[in-house]
C-alpha cells in the first residue's frame, strides 16, 4: 500500500482544485463508493494490466446547481454509470484518453481535441486510459431542462445533447475557456470563500446558456424557430428592461423575467437583440456597470472593488475591469481612489 500511496501523491501534487480534495485512494471499492456518492453509483473496474497502477483522485468544488471537478484514475479503468439521471456531465480531458459510448455514439476524447457531454437519460460506458485526468462540470438536470423549455417555449421535458464536442471550433474553444475559468476561480477563491449568490447564479447561467446555444440538442430546432411578436414586443422589452434596472444585483432569471414582461424567453431574447442591438445579458451588464460606477464613487474607505463587483454579479474580475475601462475611461480602482 505504501508504494501505491506514493504513486497517488505524485499525481496529487499536480492536481487541479487540490484544496477541494474529496477522494484519494488506491482501493477500487473505496473509489467506486466515494466517487459514486458525489456523482452517481457506478461500476468501476481497472483493466487487467492496470491493477498495479490503480488509484483514484477526485477534487470537487460544489456550488448551487453545479460543481467543478478534477478526476483522475491511475492506469486504465472501465466505468459504467448507466444513466446519470440527476445531472448533465461535461468532461474535458487534460491527460490521457477516454473512449465513451453513449446515445449510440462512440467518442474518442483527448486533450485539446475532443470533449464529451453526457445527458442524464442516455446510458453511458467509458474506458479511461493512460492515467486519464479530466476537468468535469456537473450541472443540475432540472436547471438545464427548465432553461431549454423556456427558450423553446415548450413544457419542461428531457433534453439530450449531441455528446461529442470538437474543441477546435469557436464553440469548443469558448467552452474550454469557460471550464478553465471556473476551475481557476475556485482555486483562487478557496474552499473557505463564499461567492455571492448573484455571482454563482451568473456563472451557472453562463455555462447553461453556452451549452444550449452552442451544442446541438433535441430542442435546438425549436429554439431557432421561435419568432417574436412584433405587436407585443416593444412593451414587453420595455417592461423587461425596467425589471433589470430595478433588480440589477439579483441573479438573472430569464424565465421569471419573461413572465414579468408578458412574453416568452426566446421572444424576449430576440426582442432585446433587435431593440438594443445586444443580448439581455449585455443590457444587464451595462446596467451593472453603471451601478458599479455609482457605488465606487460612494464607497466607504474599507470597501474593495472586487467585493462590490461580486455583489453586483460580476464573476470575471479581469473582464469586468476591461469593459469598465472601455465605458468610463478609467479602471475601477482609479474610480475608487478618486472617491477617496
Amino acid at each position: 500500500m505504501g508504494l501505491a500511496v506514493s504513486g497517488i501523491e505524485r499525481f496529487a501534487a499536480g492536481a487541479r482544485l487540490a484544496a477541494y480534495s474529496r477522494v484519494m485512494t488506491a482501493d477500487v471499492d473505496e473509489a467506486a463508493e466515494s466517487i459514486g456518492r458525489i456523482f452517481c453509483p457506478h461500476a468501476l473496474d481497472p483493466l487487467r494490466q492496470s491493477w498495479p497502477d490503480f488509484h483514484a483522485l477526485h477534487n470537487c468544488a460544489d456550488f448551487d446547481g453545479f460543481s467543478v471537478n478534477y478526476v483522475t484514475y491511475g492506469g486504465s479503468v472501465a466505468i459504467d454509470p448507466g444513466c446519470l439521471d440527476r445531472f448533465f456531465l461535461l468532461q474535458l480531458p487534460i491527460r490521457g484518453r477516454a473512449r465513451i459510448s453513449t446515445g449510440g455514439c462512440d467518442i474518442d476524447a483527448g486533450p485539446g481535441a475532443v470533449a464529451s457531454l453526457l445527458s442524464p437519460t442516455l446510458p453511458t460506458r467509458m474506458i479511461w486510459q493512460d492515467h486519464c485526468a479530466k476537468l468535469i462540470v456537473l450541472v443540475d438536470r432540472h436547471r438545464v431542462e427548465s432553461r431549454a423549455a423556456a427558450l423553446a417555449e415548450r413544457p419542461v421535458g428531457p433534453v439530450e445533447f449531441e455528446p461529442q464536442i470538437n474543441l477546435n471550433t469557436p464553440f469548443g474553444r469558448a467552452l474550454q475557456a469557460q471550464i478553465e475559468y471556473l476551475v481557476h476561480l475556485a482555486e483562487q477563491s478557496g474552499p473557505a470563500a463564499r461567492l455571492s449568490p448573484t455571482a454563482v447564479a451568473s456563472l451557472r447561467e453562463s455555462i447553461i446558456g453556452l451549452l444550449l446555444t452552442g451544442q446541438q440538442h433535441t430542442l435546438s430546432a425549436a429554439l431557432h424557430r421561435i419568432a417574436p411578436s412584433r405587436d407585443a414586443l416593444p412593451a414587453a422589452v420595455r417592461r423587461a428592461r425596467e425589471c433589470l434596472e430595478a433588480n440589477a444585483a439579483e441573479p438573472l432569471d430569464l424565465e421569471r423575467l419573461a413572465r414579468q414582461s408578458g412574453t416568452g424567453v426566446r421572444s424576449l431574447q430576440l426582442g432585446f437583440k433587435r431593440h438594443f442591438g445586444v443580448s439581455i445579458s449585455g443590457v444587464l451588464q451595462d446596467i451593472r456597470l453603471r451601478h458599479l460606477h455609482a457605488r465606487l464613487l460612494n464607497a466607504r474607505p474599507e470597501d474593495r472593488v472586487i467585493d462590490i463587483a461580486f455583489d453586483l454579479g460580476f464573476s470575471h474580475p479581469s473582464r469586468m475591469a476591461q469593459i469598465y475601462r472601455a465605458k468610463f475611461g478609467e479602471s475601477p480602482k482609479a474610480t475608487l481612489r478618486r472617491r477617496r
